[in-house]
């Protein structure tokens, strides 16, 4: 068990900082790498609501089948680009916003189809032409600033968002989208964007993989000696309890944690 002196009664900030550093020694530090291009981490974000990654994946490989590239996405009929991508949810819907991403795209670009000025864009002008085009909330616009250009922005998704209302630095009431600008107050004065990077990476394996909506595995959680919720379903961490907890995530046993 990774050893900290935060308690149950601790401040939102100290919560969220013990979070960090525990669960980057449990899963293990990570390199700020990017998994995907710029390009292909924002059509897919916009792919994934609400569908699983397999039909996301499948959606965005015969979008590119079907018109071989960016100029040929945005210039394809409606009805073709909408079968193309039927493995998403709403499909009608999400056809012509990509279009209209890629039109703006091209006009900022001169007709590039890439993203690469974002980097040199100040972190708020970056985000607020991000989030200004259809479809693109604060967290796909936070995944590609933060994976792809190293900003200092915080993805939060539901996996996040739960881990950190249980744990107790993010109340109850706020929402995920509030949550981002909450958490990243806490967290931006004292991580960058690779601490940030990992606090993102961690806490969403986190709440996959242990911190379930239902029947969370308290006993493996590496964050029970201060975690409210823990604390108000299970009292206080007994020295037994912390004893037995897992030190790392243990792929063997467990499985492999995913991308």
């Amino acid at each position: 068990m990774v050893q900290t002196t935060v308690t149950y009664a601790a401040e939102a900030a100290a919560k969220a900082l013990a979070d960090h550093e525990i669960l980057d020694q449990f899963y293990g530090h990570l390199p700020p790498v990017a998994r995907r291009t710029p390009m292909r981490e924002l059509i897919s974000t916009v792919l994934s609501h609400r569908t699983t990654h397999a039909d996301e994946e499948l959606a965005y490989d015969r979008m590119l089948e079907a018109f071989g590239d960016w100029p040929g996405v945005l210039g394809a009929p409606g009805e073709e680009l909408i079968h193309a991508i039927r493995t998403t949810r709403w499909p009608a819907t999400q056809a012509p916003r990509i279009q209209e991403i890629l039109r703006r795209i091209q006009v900022e670009t001169g007709g590039k189809f890439d993203l690469d000025f974002l980097a040199d864009w100040p972190t708020d002008r970056a985000m607020a032409w991000l989030t200004d085009m259809p479809g693109i909330g604060l967290k796909t616009a936070s995944l590609v600033l933060l994976f792809n250009y190293h900003h200092p922005v915080l993805p939060v998704d539901a996996h996040v968002h739960r881990v950190a209302q249980r744990v107790g630095f993010l109340g109850p009431k706020v929402s995920v989208e509030k949550a981002h600008a909450v958490l990243l107050a806490l967290l931006g004065p004292r991580l960058d964007a690779e601490g940030l990077f990992n606090f993102h990476k961690h806490n969403y394996w986190h709440g996959q993989q242990i911190c379930f909506f239902l029947k969370p595995n308290c006993p493996r959680c590496p964050l029970k000696g201060f975690c409210s919720y823990y604390q108000e379903h299970y009292g206080a961490a007994t020295p037994e309890a912390l004893a037995a907890t897992p030190t790392a995530w243990d792929a063997a046993a467990w499985g492999k944690l995913p991308h």
